[in-house]
C-alpha cells in the first residue's frame, strides 16, 4: 500500500536529523586537520601581458605560495617536483601565475591543444575561487601546458559543472627547467561582494605521468571551496557596468533527401547579461539558437526505462548550479542502470525545454533568467516561452528556485516550476530540501545528509502524486565509505519540466566499502565494496534488485583493473520488447554476471579501456564487450574508436547490438579545431555525422561551421542512402561593458 507523507511531518524529521547529526558530530567540527593558510594580494597599477612569460617586472613584487605537499598519492607527503604559484591584482582583473618545475621536461604530458577540449589527461594548473568566501560554492580555473583554458562552476563541495563558460585568458610556455602557466581572470567574470576584502582560494597542479596531484590546501585528499585557504587584501575591485551583449548570427540549411525537400534562412539571437548588483544575474534570450550544441552520444538500452541525457547547450549551464536541486544525480558506481535512477524525480531538467520528446530541436521565442545571491540566500527564477510544435502549443514555462546557507556547510531551500513544454496541459511542481554536510571530522572523514520532498499539480490528475527522498552518505576517499537511501516516486507524480526514469516506486540504495591507499611500491590503492538498489512498486512488487560486489586495483601510473560481480533480479509486470520481435514474458527473473575492467593510465599517447562481461540475463545468456581506444600522437591529432557489443541469446530469440563511434579531431592551433563524430547503431540503422570546425580568435568571440549528416539503411539490406543532412553557420561577439 502506498502512503504519502505530509510536509509537516517531513520537516519534523528533517530537523529531527539535524539535530542528531549536529549534537553527534559536534566534537568534529573543530577538528579541522589542515591549518588555515592565507595569502594577501599584490596590487598592480598596469594591466599585465598574458603570454607565458613572468618577465614582466610586476611579477618580482607578487605574493609567492610554495608551501605546497602531495595530495595524491600520499597526503601531505613532500611532491616531488617544486612549484610556485604567484597573485597579482588590478582594478579589473586577478592575475594568477605558477611556475611548475620538473626534473624531466621532456615527459610533461600536453596532448590536448584545442579551446574546448578536455584536459583531464594533461599536466595542469589549476585555482579555485570562492568569491564570498562562503566554502559552499565557487570557480575553478585550469591551464594546461599548451595554454588550453578549461573552466568549471562548483555547484556545492563535490559537484563541477564543467560546462560553465566564462570569459578570461591564459597561456602557457615550456622550457629546461619545466613548464609556466599566466592567467588573467576579470573580475566581470565573477559573481562576488565588493565590500569584502577576503576570499577564499586554493591553488593545486597536476603532474600526469606520476599520477601525483600537489596542492596547498587539502583534506581526506580533497579540495573543495569548504577546503581552501584565504585571499585578503582585494580593495578597489571594478565590475563595469556588468553589462555582456552577445549577438549572434547564424545561418542554417537543411535538407531531407526522402521525400526531397530543403529550407534555409538567416536567424539573428540576441544574448543579454546583466548584473544587477555584483552577486545578482539577469539574463535575457531572444530567437536563441542551439545549433552549435554537441550532438548527444548514442547508448546502448537494455532496459525498459529511459536512458539519461546531459545538458549541453550553453544557455541553460550558466548558473545551473542555482537550480539544483536534492542534489539529485549523484551516483553510485557499479549499477548498471544507476545514473537514470539518481537522476530519477529531478523537478527541473532543463533538456525538457526546447526539446521535443523526440529530441528534435523547438524554438524558443525569448527567455530570461535571474539568478544569483542575496546575503545567505542563493536564488533563481527562469522564464521561458517555447514555440509550439505539433499539437502542442505556445507554451509559457517558469521556474523558481532559492536556498538558504545554514549552519557551517549546509543548507535548505524551495523549487517551483510552472508549465509543459510537451503537452497543452497544466502543470506546476512545488518541492523543498534540505542538503547536511560535515567536512571537519576527525581524520578528514566527511559526512552528508539529503532530504527532499516534492508535489506535483497536474491538470485532470488528483492524488498519488508526490515524491520524496532521505540519504545519508559517508563518501570518504579513504579507508571506510557508506551510503544508505531511500526514494520514493508516486505513481502520480508528474514534473514535466523534471526528469522521470520510473514511477508508482521506491528505491532502496545501500553502499558500504572501504579503501586502502598504498605508501610506495607499485599499487596505489585497493578498492573493496558492495553496492545494494532495490526498486519495487509501492505494493511491494518487485520490479528491480542489483548487488555489485567490487574490486578495484590501481598502480602508481593510473593503470586500473576492476572486478564486478553481480546479481541481478527484474519483475515484469507487464511483457517487455527488449528487441524487435524480441518479446520477454512478464514474470521474475533472477540472473548473475562477472565483468572485468582495464583502463589504462591517462596521460599515455595510446588510451585503451577495455570490458568483457558474461551471464546469465533473464532466462537466457549475454555476453559484452566494451573497447575504447584514444590515439594522440600529437597535440595536433587525435582519434578515438569506441565499440559496444551486446549478444543476447534468449528463449524468445536472439539479437545483437552493436554502437560504434569514431572521432577524429584535428587541432590546427589553440584557436582554431575541427572536431569530427561518426556514431552507429545496428538497432537504428543510422550513421551519424557531426562536423564541427571551431574558431575563438579571443576570449568572448566564436565562429562555428557544423555540419549534421544521417545516412540510413531504411530497408534493412545493407544500402545506406542519405536521409537528412544540415549546414549551420554561427558567429557570436561579446561585448562588455
Amino acid at each position: 500500500m502506498s502512503y504519502r507523507i505530509g510536509v509537516r511531518d517531513f520537516w519534523k524529521q528533517c530537523w529531527v536529523a539535524v539535530i542528531f547529526l549536529h549534537a553527534g558530530v559536534g566534537s568534529g567540527q573543530s577538528s579541522d586537520n589542515f591549518s588555515l593558510k592565507t595569502v594577501r594580494a599584490v596590487r598592480v597599477d598596469s594591466p599585465l601581458s598574458i603570454d607565458g612569460h613572468l618577465d614582466e617586472a610586476a611579477w618580482e613584487n607578487a605574493a609567492v605560495v610554495e608551501d605546497f605537499h602531495q595530495i595524491l598519492p600520499l597526503e601531505y607527503a613532500p611532491p616531488s617536483q617544486k612549484t610556485q604559484f604567484f597573485l597579482l591584482y588590478d582594478d579589473d582583473a586577478l592575475y594568477v601565475a605558477g611556475k611548475m618545475w620538473d626534473s624531466e621536461p621532456g615527459l610533461i604530458t600536453a596532448k590536448v591543444l584545442r579551446q574546448g577540449g578536455q584536459s583531464w589527461t594533461d599536466d595542469q594548473f589549476h585555482v579555485l575561487l570562492d568569491p564570498f568566501n562562503d566554502k559552499r560554492s565557487g570557480y575553478r580555473f585550469m591551464v594546461n601546458p599548451n595554454g588550453l583554458r578549461q573552466e568549471g562552476l562548483a555547484i556545492n563541495t563535490s559537484q563541477v559543472e564543467w560546462n560553465w563558460g566564462g570569459i578570461w585568458q591564459a597561456a602557457a610556455t615550456q622550457d629546461e627547467e619545466g613548464w609556466v602557466a599566466e592567467a588573467r581572470i576579470p573580475f566581470k567574470t565573477l559573481s562576488f561582494d565588493p565590500g569584502s576584502d577576503t576570499w577564499g582560494i586554493n591553488f593545486s597542479r597536476k603532474v600526469s605521468r606520476d599520477n601525483e596531484t600537489i596542492g596547498w590546501v587539502s583534506r581526506n585528499q580533497e579540495q573543495n571551496p569548504a577546503i581552501s585557504g584565504v585571499l585578503a587584501g582585494l580593495e578597489g575591485l571594478e565590475q563595469g557596468l556588468g553589462l555582456d551583449v552577445v549577438p549572434t548570427l547564424t545561418i542554417n540549411g537543411e535538407r531531407t533527401f526522402t521525400p526531397h525537400s530543403s529550407d534555409s534562412g538567416a536567424e539573428p539571437s540576441l544574448d543579454i547579461f546583466y548584473k544587477i548588483t555584483p552577486a545578482l544575474n539577469a539574463s535575457f534570450t531572444l530567437n536563441t539558437d542551439f545549433s552549435a550544441a554537441e550532438v548527444d552520444d548514442r547508448q546502448v538500452n537494455l532496459t525498459r526505462f529511459s536512458l539519461f541525457f546531459p545538458e549541453k547547450r550553453d544557455f541553460f549551464l550558466q548558473d545551473t548550479d542555482i537550480f539544483e536541486f536534492g542534489r539529485l544525480g549523484l551516483r553510485n558506481f557499479g549499477s548498471r542502470f544507476s545514473r537514470p535512477l539518481s537522476e530519477n524525480g529531478r523537478p527541473f531538467f532543463s533538456r525538457k525545454i526546447g526539446l521535443s520528446s523526440t529530441g528534435q530541436p523547438v524554438g524558443l521565442d525569448a527567455g530570461g533568467k535571474l539568478s544569483g545571491r542575496i546575503g545567505r540566500w542563493n536564488v533563481g527564477v527562469l522564464s521561458v516561452q517555447q514555440d509550439g510544435f505539433e499539437a502542442v502549443q505556445v507554451a509559457d514555462l517558469f521556474v523558481g528556485r532559492a536556498t538558504a546557507n545554514i549552519l557551517q556547510e549546509s543548507n535548505i531551500g524551495v523549487i517551483i516550476t510552472n508549465g509543459d513544454p510537451r503537452s497543452n496541459l497544466g502543470n506546476n511542481v512545488l518541492g523543498t530540501d534540505f542538503h547536511y554536510q560535515n567536512t571537519r571530522l576527525p581524520n578528514g572523514k566527511v559526512i552528508e545528509a539529503d532530504i527532499w520532498y516534492q508535489q506535483s499539480s497536474t491538470e485532470g490528475i488528483d492524488g498519488e502524486d508526490a515524491a520524496w527522498s532521505a540519504k545519508f552518505k559517508m563518501p570518504n576517499n579513504s579507508g571506510f565509505r557508506g551510503e544508505v537511501g531511500l526514494k520514493e516516486i508516486q505513481a502520480n507524480f508528474i514534473p514535466a519540466l523534471g526528469y522521470i526514469n520510473r514511477k508508482d516506486i521506491r528505491d532502496y540504495t545501500f553502499e558500504t566499502g572501504y579503501t586502502y591507499r598504498s605508501l610506495g611500491g607499485v599499487v596505489r590503492s585497493v578498492y573493496g565494496g558492495a553496492i545494494v538498489e532495490r526498486v519495487e512498486h509501492l505494493n511491494g512488487e518487485l520490479q528491480s534488485q542489483v548487488a555489485n560486489l567490487r574490486l578495484d586495483i590501481q598502480n602508481q601510473t593510473n593503470d586500473k583493473v576492476v572486478l564486478t560481480y553481480s546479481e541481478e533480479r527484474e519483475g515484469l509486470i507487464q511483457p517487455f520488447e527488449i528487441s524487435e520481435g524480441v518479446v520477454i514474458p512478464r514474470g521474475v527473473y533472477a540472473f548473475d554476471g562477472f565483468r572485468v575492467h582495464v583502463d589504462t593510465g591517462t596521460h599515455r599517447k595510446l588510451k585503451t579501456r577495455f570490458t568483457v562481461g558474461s551471464g546469465d540475463f533473464y532466462a537466457g545468456k549475454q555476453e559484452n564487450v566494451n573497447m575504447f581506444l584514444e590515439w594522440t600522437p600529437s597535440q595536433h591529432f587525435r582519434t578515438s574508436v569506441n565499440y559496444r557489443y551486446n549478444d543476447v541469446s534468449l528463449p524468445q530469440g536472439n539479437f545483437i547490438l552493436r554502437l560504434v563511434q569514431v572521432g577524429l579531431d584535428l587541432t590546427f592551433t589553440s584557436t582554431l579545431s575541427w572536431v569530427n563524430l561518426l556514431q552507429y547503431d545496428n538497432n537504428s540503422e543510422i550513421v551519424g555525422i557531426n562536423s564541427r570546425l571551431h574558431w575563438i580568435p579571443e576570449a568572448g568571440r566564436e565562429m562555428f561551421i557544423v555540419l549534421n549528416h544521417n545516412i540510413e539503411d531504411v530497408d534493412r539490406n545493407d544500402s545506406f542512402h542519405s536521409a537528412f543532412a544540415d549546414l549551420s553557420f554561427k558567429f557570436n561577439y561579446t561585448l562588455r561593458f
